[in-house]
């Protein structure tokens, strides 16, 4: 962790969105996913460690019934790129054959890491697989097909960072969506 480089980071970041954005973005998640699933119950899984805020405020404006999963895997490491290689730090502990399996995360970018984890749910024989995102990055290098079925906020081409998504390993807890300074 390197605190010096992202005290840096936030003496020149730009906010991209304010917690009263984040707020209205969750509510009309919440009003999606409800409509997409029905009374339930679904596997919720947050994908650790950035799907972690964003899954605990969702599941708060959610009326469906949960049965609270997770799993925890990486390709950044506390890096600002992704390698190629998917790390598992900690498979799911409930069974998802036949379930309806809703994956929530942070920001879908590339989606590499995403992409795996729905074909992982597709080889635990999950009924179906619902992907959520706050975010979703726009350019055009994601993996070929994958999109979100909910995503709250689109976000710049940028590095960013704040609820749930970090820089330096810093910064999840922030009440705001940042990005890196260009240049």
């Amino acid at each position: 962790m390197d605190e010096k480089a992202f005290k840096q980071a936030m003496a020149t970041a730009d906010v991209i969105h304010d917690q009263v954005a984040i707020d209205a973005a969750l509510d009309r998640m919440a009003t999606a996913l409800d409509a997409q699933v029905g009374a339930g119950p679904i596997v919720y899984v947050a994908v650790l460690t950035g799907g972690l805020v964003v899954a605990g405020q969702l599941a708060t404006r959610l009326r469906c019934e949960l049965d609270f999963d997770y799993v925890h895997v990486t390709r950044y490491r506390g890096e600002t790129s992704g390698s190629d290689d998917l790390h598992w730090i900690c498979g799911p502990r409930l069974d998802w054959a036949g379930r309806d399996v809703v994956l929530v995360d942070d920001i879908l970018d590339e989606g590499n890491t995403l992409a795996a984890l729905i074909e992982a749910t597709h080889q635990r024989q999950a009924r179906s697989v619902r992907l959520v995102t706050l975010c979703e990055k726009i350019h055009d290098r994601r993996v070929p097909g994958l999109q979100a079925d909910v995503v709250g906020l689109t976000v710049p081409d940028r590095f960013v960072f704040g609820y749930g998504m970090d820089a330096y390993e810093r910064g999840r807890q922030l009440p705001g969506i940042y990005a890196l300074a260009e240049g």
